[in-house]
């Protein structure tokens, strides 16, 4: 293929998901039409099926476009500092001030795809582990350089991704604070379970 053909390719996958990503976030997976799709991009349902064979493939596409974003984004955050706890801080709140400004995204990527069943929560699950191995890493160099005790770092990795995940859905559904306004005390409150996780002693817990 040539490199023309290719970045013809590449540039038609780029505008379908665009609109993809817009239906699926208005509408959800399950009333979310092709036809629109179609509509959108000016292109015919086989056409849009020659790039990606199903909806659901579609569907997953956009999943993991907005979550290479996501991924990229909490990355660039933890790199801009040499203090890795800070670093496994500022990851995460990129991702929440992220998704404060794309409410119709974080509907996508957090709900919009329960009418999928298993499937949508698998592909939730793969996206969120993408996030986790950002936080595990930055954890993993701050008990190293001895800034925490010696705690579960992927437990502590699905504990802070559980609460941004409740943050961002109590903000969807009951008109809470936006995950940007959360930001900072839900920070403040998982440094210290850390801090907190970390000085507790077995007998402590076990008393």
């Amino acid at each position: 293929m040539s490199t023309t053909s290719t970045q013809q390719r590449t540039e038609t996958r780029e505008r379908i998901l665009e609109a993809a990503e817009a239906v699926f976030a208005d509408n959800g997976y399950h009333d979310a039409l092709v036809d629109e799709i179609g509509k959108r991009t000016s292109m015919s349902k086989g056409g849009l099926y020659f790039h990606f064979p199903s909806k659901e493939d579609l569907f997953f596409a956009v999943m993991d476009r907005l979550a290479n974003k996501l991924v990229r984004r909490a990355e660039k955050a933890a790199s801009d500092t040499d203090n890795p706890l800070k670093a496994a801080e500022a990851a995460l709140e990129s991702v929440l001030k992220a998704l404060s400004t794309q409410k119709r995204l974080a509907r996508l990527l957090v709900t919009q795809g329960y009418s999928m069943g298993s499937a949508f929560e698998a592909k939730r699950a793969e996206v969120f582990d993408r996030f986790a191995r950002v936080i595990v890493e930055k954890l993993n160099e701050a008990k190293s350089a001895c800034q925490i005790g010696e705690v579960d770092v992927e437990l502590a990795s699905r504990v802070w991704l559980g609460a941004l995940n409740e943050v961002v859905v109590h903000w969807l559904f009951s008109d809470g604070p936006s995950p940007r306004d959360s930001a900072q005390e839900l920070k403040k409150l998982l440094v210290s379970s850390l801090m907190s996780a970390s000085t507790l002693s077995e007998g402590e817990i076990d008393s």
